[in-house]
């Protein structure tokens, strides 16, 4: 068995105020059962919250942990400037232009803690390529069950878009491709030459070949159940799966992040194929879109829009000054952060 860790607990002179101080930094909320004056103050950040409790003791020397802050809808430096306006202090600038460095802070009871750039702000700066991670299958299997959730159209039995598949079944395929990318790196050693040996079957003549299949009767709400519950498994398995990691697909050996590339590149054109049938509008995030090109299709374009481009790589678009593609498959091999073959 292990242990996780449920709080990181900060002894502090008035544990509600300096808990407000916290709560701005992070934009996490304070526990409804704190008030001013309590002796203990509860900030619910996602993963581990933070509890601050009131000591006698004054702090005497500096803190041999701390905590490093990483903003995701700004830059290093601008979120300095927004914590210096909250309270904060600044102690050492160790920053550099290449995005590397940090600053350290004080709260405003002499806590120190430090502002380094996001892992997006860091890529730009040096020009490496930004990692595909757990989160981005998520955000994708989440849009896209948010945009399906819309469909006006009730019989998902039509064709999907250009694809011999209905929409159900087009559907139900990605479900499939997410759980089957998901326990592909289940094992603690996962093969290397071969897909694991669930049985695939279709359920219906000139269908997709499954390992699991949504029951019929539960309609497309219990359908994009299946869907969510897929791509929650694959985002975990690539959030705790080491990243040496590898396992076997088709198109080359593989690692997390590429399986994590393969299941946002799969749900992203097949909701595309989907969209059109169910008369759900569909054009997923910019950023999204390029981070799987850099993984997935490295010498692909990269001076036209992401989309564009991710649905010409698929053999699904034209692109203005290219011949339109016939056949495709992705780069599976791991990749470094230059966008080069390990």
């Amino acid at each position: 068995m292990t242990s996780l860790v449920r709080h990181i607990t900060i002894d502090c002179a008035d544990a509600y105020e300096l808990a407000g101080f916290w709560s701005g930094v992070l934009g996490a909320p304070l526990s409804d059962e704190d008030a001013p004056g309590d002796p203990e103050a509860l900030v619910e950040a996602p993963g581990a919250a933070l509890l601050f409790i009131s000591v006698p003791e004054p702090k005497s020397t500096k803190n041999r942990l701390h905590l490093d802050i990483q903003p995701q809808d700004r830059t290093r430096d601008e979120e300095v400037e927004r914590l210096l306006g909250l309270g904060a202090t600044l102690v050492a600038d160790h920053r550099r232009p290449n995005g590397r460095g940090w600053a350290t802070l004080a709260d405003p009871e002499g806590n120190e803690f430090c502002v380094e750039c996001s892992a997006a702000e860091r890529a730009a700066l040096t020009g490496t390529r930004l990692p595909v991670t757990a989160d981005d299958v998520t955000t994708a299997v989440r849009l896209a069950v948010d945009a399906l959730r819309e469909s006006p159209v009730d019989n998902w039995l039509v064709p999907a878009g250009s694809l011999e598949w209905n929409c159900w079944e087009t559907a139900e395929h990605l479900s499939d491709d997410l759980f089957s990318y998901a326990a592909q790196l289940g094992p603690r050693q996962p093969p290397l030459d071969t897909y694991l040996p669930y049985r695939w079957s279709a359920e219906y003549k000139g269908g997709p070949a499954n390992a699991v299949f949504a029951d019929r009767t539960a309609g497309p709400a219990g359908l994009l159940r299946t869907l969510e519950a897929s791509g929650a498994l694959l985002a975990a398995m690539v959030r705790t799966a080491s990243p040496e990691v590898r396992s076997y697909h088709s198109y080359g050996v593989s690692d997390p992040e590429g399986f994590a590339a393969m299941g946002v590149v799969e749900t992203l054109v097949h909701v595309h194929d989907l969209a059109a049938s169910l008369d759900v509008p569909w054009t997923p995030p910019a950023g999204l879109c390029d981070r799987v090109l850099a993984r997935l299709f490295p010498d692909a374009p990269k001076d036209a829009d992401r989309w564009a481009v991710l649905l010409w790589a698929t053999g699904r678009a034209e692109l203005p000054g290219r011949a339109r593609v016939a056949s495709w498959k992705w780069h599976s091999a791991p990749l470094d952060e230059a966008g080069q073959e390990q």
